[in-house]
């Protein structure tokens, strides 16, 4: 979003005059400081909608916004206007990634639209690309709930959601039906959690042939911290069988599509050399950097609390220093392929 203020002199006048006028919808605005807009969006947000949200569970208002959105944008014009609103078409924000083209390099992670429910709302709402999952063969609840946990004071989020998706197939009747050929469509895998990890390279087979006629690229997820046993298969000699059977699979098409490799941040630099080496040996696109952590500093919310959560993935701005680490240390070592950080 830019934003600007609109001057314009009047006719018989010395000084110009500002005209600001705004609309909380922002429906066809005239001579608008955009800024202004923003500023009170922001306000909005922050002082009434987000202190409301914060009163319920966080799940459930996961899916009571996943309702809001697909009721308001199913209502043709309203759809019209968000989708005017939001998606840029600007020559100087397109990105080429292993032979896909970016509209811009704003895409939203895995994790949030698990079925492929709203993908192409969200695509309307300027995303560059959505990627949906973590898809497994078999549709699964995931771990017991409550799962999700807020920490206000730290910016973050602490998660054990243990894959919970509708199965795969589910999700291809969706993507099948997609208006949007245009926007970039990710495919996250994963293995069911009743799968063992010697049996884990089926799981993802399954998946890969089922969605590869609906997306347009591929991540091998092995690095949730919610799945027993799933990190296991980031050491070097099951991933290596890993990628190298899924990589068969997609030599054999007419088109093969680019593949990636999803990894923690909490590999040791030990652990992300193997890693380097097994992305340049299996010959799949890049590595998607990086996924949740089960670090807990340097959190500064009551410790108390933290530990009455226990397990999950922890997300948002204390993971940022160690993600940024990663994320240098691959980018230094990876120069001939391509890299999508997250």
């Amino acid at each position: 979003m830019y934003s600007f203020f609109y001057f314009r002199k009047e006719k018989n006048r010395k000084k110009p005059k500002i005209y600001v006028t705004a609309s909380l919808l922002d429906i066809k605005p005239t001579l608008i400081s955009r800024k202004l807009l923003l500023y009170l969006r922001h306000i909005m947000y922050k002082s009434i909608l987000k202190p409301i949200l914060f009163q319920f569970d966080p799940e459930k208002v996961h899916y009571f916004t996943f309702d809001c959105l697909k009721f308001w944008m199913s209502i043709g014009f309203i759809r019209k206007i968000v989708a005017k609103k939001f998606r840029m078409e600007d020559p100087r924000l397109k990105r080429t990634v292993a032979g896909l083209t970016f509209s811009n390099p704003v895409g939203l992670a895995a994790g949030l639209d698990k079925n492929a429910q709203v993908f192409e709302e969200l695509g309307d709402l300027g995303f560059g690309f959505i990627e949906i999952g973590t898809l497994t063969p078999k549709g699964q609840p995931g771990n017991e709930k409550p799962r999700l946990f807020r920490l206000p004071q730290d910016e973050a989020i602490i998660n054990r959601m243990g894959f919970n998706n509708n199965g795969v197939d589910d999700a291809v009747i969706r993507l099948k039906a997609r208006k949007n050929k245009n926007l970039i469509i990710g495919g996250n895998i994963g293995k069911n959690k009743i799968t063992a990890n010697e049996d884990a390279d089926k799981d993802y087979e399954y998946c890969f042939t089922a969605l590869f006629d609906v997306v347009d690229y591929f991540v091998v997820n092995v690095s949730s911290p919610n799945t027993p046993n799933l990190r296991a298969l980031q050491d070097k000699e099951p991933l290596t069988n890993l990628l190298n059977k899924v990589m068969v699979l997609n030599n054999q098409k007419q088109k093969p599509k680019p593949v990636f490799l999803k990894i923690a941040p909490d590999l040791t630099n030990e652990q992300l050399d193997d890693i380097i080496s097994i992305v340049a040996d299996t010959k799949i696109a890049g590595v998607i950097a990086t996924n949740t952590t089960i670090a807990r500093a340097p959190l500064t919310s009551d410790k108390a609390k933290v530990e009455a959560i226990g397990a999950g993935g922890l997300s948002g701005k204390p993971l940022a220093k160690r993600s940024t680490e990663v994320i240098k240390y691959l980018h230094q070592n990876l120069t001939e392929l391509s890299q999508l950080w997250v």
